[in-house]
């Protein structure tokens, strides 16, 4: 299915889809065989283009301008400690739900280790070398490298603390394994020349708690070898086939297990790319993408190096709509369309997105990839993290984005109709608004909400998620505020909430480019409690300076009254009957409302979460409209323009 984004050309959609995203696509397997894959790969790691270790010339070539930067910041980590992640670090997680305590210790291991090799690499003098070696046995020495939020999910013993007995795949620690791949290929001969035993542990290492496990378990969830239509797989699919993908291509050279292991990873990824729409949004919002879509890109241009371009499923329409979701959710200014656990702003590298898009031929992808390298302002300073693969291709594609001209989507209308995502464009205004269910990946209860941005500020928002703890993927989720439908800009019906689950979605969803209008019927996104037969909330855009939101209800009982909850970034002036006017920034926005049928309240959110404050400050703040009377059926009625 080819998707249309509208410019001109005016269609109606209507829908009503599954619950799930899944359709038995299984590009990856359909591209190849295990046997031909036997031919294609390309082995010992010739398909690697960077420079060898001892190539001077190629690696001042290669870091250019970045290289003395890149060697300042090799230099911070020369005298590093190298700390211990204790077992109170690790069982901290399962006391509190707290989970930085052990990863600030651990990534500041991983940070200096990356920044020590990239700085080796680009000076060559063997200066880094002692601590280099030094961080990989103290990765040799670690128990896992699997983070405490994580471990339980892979092992018997279910607790933050790591058995080492069962070798655990998982985000950081598949990204470790990579990162220390990587570290073998390039300084395996100066590791041999300190010590042979060295380079010989690190192996065996990666291929005991990496390569081994992947193919000798079929446990990990994130694997989905067995996914049905009704299993969830999210981004920790594409991000750890994608460290295996590397561990397996630097280190195994044997031509069967290699075509085995490569076609397994095949298999899961399959499974990723078969659970998204074609219409390729991103459910779990921009700031994922890097991560999901991201991943997913990453994952298949290896895939494409490591057999000379002979596997390569590039040209397939949803690969081209998964990458230019990223470029239509930019609102300007650094804001994004933040559904879910989404951050507001953030949710893109411009070098990631200009090779995802020189691969899939977007003119999109690569303008939107300058327009946000030119915005950045700084001097090119690729920081080193444990994705070193990504972190080369950035500087390797680095002088190509830059000859790039900018520009960012000006579209009226972008439709994503399986996501029902809808977002429309006016001269200072952008608007966003979703259908959907309540149990997508990184889900928020937030069926028929929508947010609204004047001149790029964000009026109408969408508050995003706080830090990540243990309650945040347990069963209690929900009792988080910013989880809940009433911190979003829905209704509250007969003073119920929206109910998470699959279940728990929209009907009749429909956007009308002719009429810029977005509908659907949320009814059966509340519990049977609510006694709602059909709720159906309507958006449309009337000028370039107004939206009106209509929502017209039939309920089977009345039990309390109804309020429309709308959550805003500045506190609302509601001093005026019948208007709430809104200035934040300069942007300034006016919501009119019958002050006969309803009545206005404000309440202040304040926000002790440094993640959210970070964002927006000491407080958000809700705007309540509460109908006055009470009635089986009806309609209320908003407009919000500019003043």
């Amino acid at each position: 299915m080819k998707l249309k984004f509208f410019t001109i050309t005016f269609i109606v959609f209507s829908s009503i889809f599954p619950s799930y995203a899944w359709e038995k696509r299984d590009l990856l397997r359909n591209a190849t065989s295990l046997s031909s894959l036997k031919e294609q790969l390309v082995l010992n790691q010739k398909w690697v283009t960077y420079p060898s270790y001892s190539n001077r010339k190629g690696w001042d070539d290669f870091t250019g301008s970045a290289k003395e930067s890149i060697i300042k910041r090799g230099e911070t980590a020369l005298n590093y400690q190298w700390q211990l992640v204790k077992a109170t670090d690790y069982l901290h997680y399962d006391r509190t739900g707290e989970r930085y305590n052990m990863e600030t210790i651990y990534n500041a291991n991983s940070n200096a280790f990356s920044d020590l090799m990239l700085a080796e690499l680009a000076e060559g003098k063997g200066r880094f070398m002692d601590q280099i070696i030094n961080g990989t046995w103290y990765y040799c020495e670690m128990s896992s490298w699997a983070i405490s939020a994580h471990v339980a999910s892979g092992q018997s013993v279910k607790s933050s603390l790591p058995n080492e007995k069962e070798n655990v795949i998982e985000l950081i620690s598949g990204e470790t394994g990579a990162m220390l791949a990587w570290a073998h290929y390039f300084f395996k001969d100066e590791m041999d020349k300190v010590q042979p035993m060295i380079s010989s542990r690190l192996k065996e290492n990666i291929q005991r708690r990496i390569m081994d496990s992947f193919m000798n378990r079929s446990d990990f969830w994130w694997q989905a070898f067995d996914a049905l239509p009704s299993v969830l797989v999210n981004n920790w699919n594409p991000w750890c086939n994608y460290s295996v993908l590397q561990c397996f291509m630097l280190l195994e050279n044997d031509p069967e297990k290699l075509a085995k292991a490569v076609f397994r990873t095949m298999y899961s990824a399959d499974a990723f790319i078969n659970s998204n729409h074609d219409d390729g949004a991103c459910e779990e919002g921009p700031s994922y993408w890097s991560l999901a879509g991201g991943k997913l890109y990453e994952y298949l241009s290896l895939l494409k190096m490591g057999t000379n371009n002979k596997v390569s499923i590039f040209n397939q329409p949803i690969l081209k709509n998964m990458g230019e979701y990223i470029a239509h959710s930019y609102v300007g200014n650094g804001w994004v369309v933040n559904f879910a656990d989404a951050s507001p702003k953030g949710g893109g590298d411009a070098e990631l997105i200009y090779r995802y898009g020189n691969d899939v031929n977007s003119t999109t992808m690569i303008q939107f990839a300058s327009f946000l390298n030119l915005k950045s302002g700084k001097e090119f300073n690729p920081k080193s993290n444990r994705n070193l693969l990504g972190v080369l291709e950035k500087i390797n594609v680095h002088p190509l984005l830059v000859k790039q001209s900018p520009s960012i989507v000006t579209s009226k209308y972008t439709w994503y109709p399986q996501t029902q995502f809808c977002y429309m464009r006016r001269p200072g205004l952008f608007f966003a608004a979703i259908g959907g269910h309540n149990n997508e990946s990184h889900n928020h209860n937030d069926v028929g909400s929508f947010m609204l941005y004047s001149d790029t500020v964000p009026m109408f928002i969408d508050a995003g998620v706080g830090t990540y703890t243990k309650q945040t993927f347990s069963d209690k989720r929900y009792d988080i505020w910013t989880m809940q439908s009433k911190f979003h800009n829905t209704p509250s019906i007969n003073g119920y909430e929206q109910s998470p689950g699959a279940e728990y979605k929209a009907n009749n969803v429909i956007f009308d480019a002719s009429k810029s209008t977005f509908s659907a019927d949320i009814a059966a996104a509340y519990p049977k409690e609510a006694a709602v037969k059909s709720w159906k909330r309507t958006y449309k855009v009337e000028s370039d300076e107004k939206i009106t939101i209509t929502d017209a209800f039939q309920l089977n009982e009345i039990k309390q009254k109804n309020q429309l909850n709308f959550l805003t970034w500045a506190k609302p002036d509601i001093s005026k009957n019948g208007l709430a006017l809104i200035e934040k920034n300069g942007a300034k926005l006016q919501l009119q409302y019958d002050s006969n049928e309803l009545d206005c309240t404000i309440s202040e959110v304040k926000l002790s979460d440094k993640r959210l404050s970070g964002v927006w400050g000491e407080s958000i703040y809700q705007l309540i409209l509460t109908a006055k009377k009470t009635s089986l059926e009806g309609k209320y009625s908003c407009v919000i323009k500019k003043y």
